[in-house]
């Protein structure tokens, strides 16, 4: 009975982490459907890169441009000493001797951590086959690896070892010298491209192996313009002792940013204080919504002036919520905004829930 209530929570666990998975960021963003003209010109709340510096950076992304050498783990715990805050966590593990894009949430961003982890992620990848091999052949056989995949993770890792599917976004040959061969790779998180090198060389029939790798996108992040830890920690000195924070606002981003890549809501000042309270998004909440949501997706839902207020499964289509007038539209999973920055205008447990009664009043 215990052995059978565990497996339920193991797959619930799963389940719960699955929701998270998503690759917005290699599809089609959509249109944004405005049920009601947006005014941003509210006396609550303010815009996200209008935050009082502190709270700008409690509440702020480092896309830090990770060396080789330390874990990501230890990138984050770097951010965190230079910033002078309690935590600091990284949006997905990179081996020590990868580069690249290693995006770094801080302090009550950390909450967002689990959406922007799981996001779909670039590499460019240095490959060395054993022998020569014609080009024609190489880019046909990677070609035939862009979709889904079965990877076995590898005996050093920090997942358990079993069979899962990955998918391949696309496979770039950007380069190919001799028996070396440069690659773009875009794919869901996890996929590990040590295996998918390792692969492609036994498709060849040569045998391959990964030389060099630079993560160069995560979710909505890339390495247009990476930041150095030491180019952070010259800018908060800079601060510290000068009071200037214009090149600290340069290299923090609001965590607002981490959303980009997910549908959203944009709701009204009247609904925000409810849904800080865990109450469901009702449909006359809401004054605008991607068209390219779908029910059971991920969506983040926002304020009028940007500020990011949950993560919450939208329970309706895009055509449900164009047809109604009631009824719920999204239910939380993850509440990012603290109460008592908007008015509570609910006055009991049912006006909360439905977020109707307030949004009716404006």
């Amino acid at each position: 009975m215990k052995k059978q209530k565990g497996k339920g929570k193991e797959k619930e666990k799963k389940a719960e982490s699955e929701l998270y998975r998503n690759d917005w960021f290699f599809a089609d963003s959509g249109d944004f459907v405005t049920l009601t003209e947006i005014s941003a010109a509210g006396k609550y709340g303010t815009f996200p890169n209008e935050r009082p510096i502190e709270e700008y950076i409690n509440k702020g992304v480092v896309v830090i441009n990770k060396p080789a050498g330390p874990t990501s783990h230890e990138v984050a715990a770097f951010v965190r000493d230079i910033l002078e805050v309690h935590v600091a966590g990284h949006s997905g593990s990179l081996d020590p001797g990868v580069t690249g894009v290693q995006p770094v949430m801080v302090g009550k961003a950390t909450r967002a951590v689990a959406a922007l982890r799981l996001s779909g992620k670039e590499y460019i990848c240095l490959m060395k086959l054993q022998r020569a091999v014609p080009e024609k052949m190489i880019r046909s056989t990677a070609a035939e690896f862009a979709g889904d995949v079965y990877q076995m993770p590898p005996v050093r890792s920090a997942v358990k070892r079993a069979l899962r599917l990955r998918r391949i976004y696309y496979i770039d040959i950007l380069e190919i010298q001799d028996t070396y061969v440069l690659m773009r790779v875009g794919c869901e998180a996890g996929t590990y491209i040590r295996k998918l090198c390792h692969d492609i060389g036994l498709a060849l029939g040569v045998g391959a192996q990964m030389q060099e790798l630079v993560r160069s996108k995560a979710g909505p992040f890339t390495d247009s313009k990476p930041v150095t830890l030491q180019e952070l920690k010259d800018a908060y000195v800079i601060w510290k002792e000068n009071g200037d924070e214009s090149l600290l606002r340069e290299l923090i981003l609001p965590m607002e940013s981490s959303f980009s890549q997910l549908p959203r809501f944009v709701v009204r000042d009247s609904a925000v204080d409810a849904l800080c309270s865990g109450a469901f998004l009702a449909r006359p909440g809401i004054i605008g919504y991607s068209s390219n949501l779908k029910k059971g997706d991920l969506a983040a839902v926002f304020s009028q002036k940007g500020e990011i207020i949950s993560l919450s499964v939208a329970l309706m289509t895009p055509e449900e919520i164009a047809e109604s007038e009631n009824g719920f539209v999204a239910k939380p999973k993850a509440v990012l905004m603290e109460k008592g920055i908007y008015p509570t205008v609910w006055k009991n447990k049912s006006a909360r829930e439905n977020c109707s009664i307030s949004a009716a009043q404006e």
